[in-house]
């Protein structure tokens, strides 16, 4: 467990006034964007003592870790894989974290958790020009990403149908959502991704350095359909490279990354960030993909 090693280690190497301080929980943790984007925002702002780390964090160490965070003083986490689920157990929730079951922003001197990634999915679709009432949304996984997805959309009128690797899990997400959620295996992708009007990947198939694969390839789907990733490493997953060849629309995961961030980072600071800031910081470090 690194969250005290890894904040006196950045303490001694930095010239920055750390006074403030947040960061994100993970295992594995090294891919994550978020400190670039949050310190950017920071920069911006003016906010010049305030810093935001990455904690690398196994699961055994997970409640350790944020008594060790409280005890040091910092101020707020965010929560990646594989803890978005395991964390509720260890903080007081909201009542949005409480229905999804699963939190990605944790305010630590109340030790209390939120969940942003559903707003962020939704603001992302909406900048795109998507409306999800009425249509049919394929979310393919059922984890803590999934959950707060498939809430959301539920909530905006979507038509939702859920597959996972494990039916099971697909089932009690889907369930606990509405009972017109429909759900099945995998497996069974080719039998809904051509008719959905919408299809999301909640799963981290298609991440660095697994770059090569897809649930899903072009003859799945169709043009004009939809296509929205949450992997943001790459930007261009290969689902997103097949969705193209399909004459698809796509929605890369940067998207998504900024505007739960944004919602975390006034969790955290009461103050609304300059998202333009923090989606140019992540694709600058992405190796400068245009807006």
């Amino acid at each position: 467990m690194q969250v005290s090693e890894t904040l006196i280690l950045a303490k001694a190497n930095s010239t920055l006034n750390m006074d403030v301080i947040y960061g994100i929980i993970g295992d594995p943790i090294e891919h994550s964007l978020s400190p670039a984007m949050h310190n950017a925002a920071y920069e911006s702002l003016g906010l010049s003592d305030h810093c935001y780390l990455a904690f690398h964090v196994k699961p055994e160490d997970l409640q350790e870790a944020l008594a060790r965070a409280k005890a040091l003083g910092i101020r707020g986490l965010n929560v990646t894989i594989p803890h978005k689920e395991a964390v509720t157990r260890l903080v007081d929730l909201d009542a949005n974290a409480r229905r999804i079951g699963a939190v990605n922003t944790v305010d630590i001197m109340n030790m209390k958790g939120y969940n942003t990634d559903g707003s962020g999915a939704v603001c992302a679709l909406e900048e795109a020009g998507v409306s999800v009432r009425g249509k049919s949304v394929l979310v393919m996984g059922a984890g803590g990403a999934a959950r707060a997805i498939a809430f959301a959309l539920n909530d905006r009128g979507a038509d939702l149908h859920i597959v996972n690797r494990t039916p099971e899990r697909a089932r009690l997400l889907a369930e606990g959502v509405a009972d017109d959620v429909g759900w099945n295996s995998i497996n069974k992708l080719e039998q809904y991704a051509g008719n959905s009007d919408i299809i999301i990947n909640t799963t981290p198939v298609g991440m660095h350095p697994h770059v090569d694969e897809s649930l899903i390839t072009s003859n799945m789907m169709h043009e004009g359909q939809i296509v929205f990733d949450i992997v943001y490493n790459p930007v261009e997953t290969r689902l997103l490279k097949e969705a193209k060849k399909a004459g698809a629309i796509t929605i890369d995961g940067v998207k998504m990354l900024v505007y739960q961030g944004v919602k975390a980072f006034t969790v955290f600071t009461g103050i609304d960030p300059p998202a333009d800031v923090m989606e140019g910081a992540v694709r600058a470090r992405l190796g400068g993909e245009q807006l």
